[in-house]
């Protein structure tokens, strides 16, 4: 099996319904078992992999990242798309944005962050300047423009643990530290993504204004009907994506990663 590009459904995306001939199976790694998806979409080969389980059934601080992450190298991935609904903390971003990620602020805590943990896989240090690759950020923007959706780019993601939302406090002190959108899930996927020398992009949708600045309490379903109510034109986005994205790689992710044991 050689399928170069992988699609990971957050929030609200957990049914790749633009791909057809669509069939299931596990992928055995040493960190464990990820279910993956496979079809087909204008001929080309997409796997698809649902972050929280195909019924929301896994948290985010639960999550086997690094088995995710290993299973889409096993089966020949090399660029990632994933999509995740955030928090905004930026009055520019308001709910229903489509957002490109640029840089994360890392508040988890507890996860198992990295392939190398010393021992047999070694210790590496690995550079993040860019964490997202340049390459896919620049298909997903052509692309937007030619479905003429609206698309922003350059937004710095705050990562937290969950799966409680944070206080205004917290939100408080994020804004200040540049963050302008807040999640629970794009570390360590992003993280291991890069060490694995994965080409890798987020599209955020904006679900809610954050804690502090959102005039209502914060709620799951809130999250959910948003996701519901502009699942459509993510959509869409990712099917006009995918052509340009299964093409070779022009970018310097892959010489940035190392060699995962799988």
């Amino acid at each position: 099996m050689n399928v170069r590009l992988a699609i990971i459904g957050g929030t609200g995306v957990y049914n790749p319904k633009m791909l057809a001939d669509l069939r299931t199976f596990e992928v055995n790694t040493r960190y464990g078992t990820a279910l993956l998806s496979q079809g087909s979409y204008q001929g080309q080969e997409v796997v698809f992999l649902a972050r929280h389980g195909t019924k929301h059934g896994i948290p985010p601080h639960k999550i086997n990242y690094r088995a995710n992450i290993a299973a889409l190298l096993k089966v020949g991935v090399e660029k990632v798309l994933a999509t995740a609904a955030v928090g905004s903390l930026n009055e520019n971003v308001p709910p229903g944005s489509m957002v490109l990620l640029e840089q994360f602020l890392d508040f988890t805590k507890a996860r198992e962050g990295t392939f190398f943990d010393g021992g047999a896989a070694g210790v590496v240090h690995t550079d993040f300047t860019a964490p997202y690759c340049p390459e896919i950020n620049k298909l997903l923007l052509a692309a937007a423009e030619r479905a003429t959706l609206s698309l922003q780019s350059g937004a710095v993601y705050v990562c937290t643990d969950g799966p409680r939302f944070e206080t205004p406090a917290e939100i408080r002190m994020f804004k200040q530290l540049g963050g302008d959108l807040v999640g629970m899930t794009n570390v360590p996927e992003v993280v291991l993504a890069r060490e694995a020398g994965l080409c890798y992009s987020t599209l955020a949708l904006s679900t809610n204004f954050a804690a502090g600045i959102s005039p209502t309490v914060l709620t799951h379903h809130e999250v959910l009907a948003m996701m519901a109510e502009n699942g459509e034109k993510v959509r869409r986005l990712l099917m006009e994506s995918i052509p340009a994205l299964v093409g070779a790689r022009n970018c310097h992710c892959q010489s940035l990663g190392s060699s995962v044991p799988l």
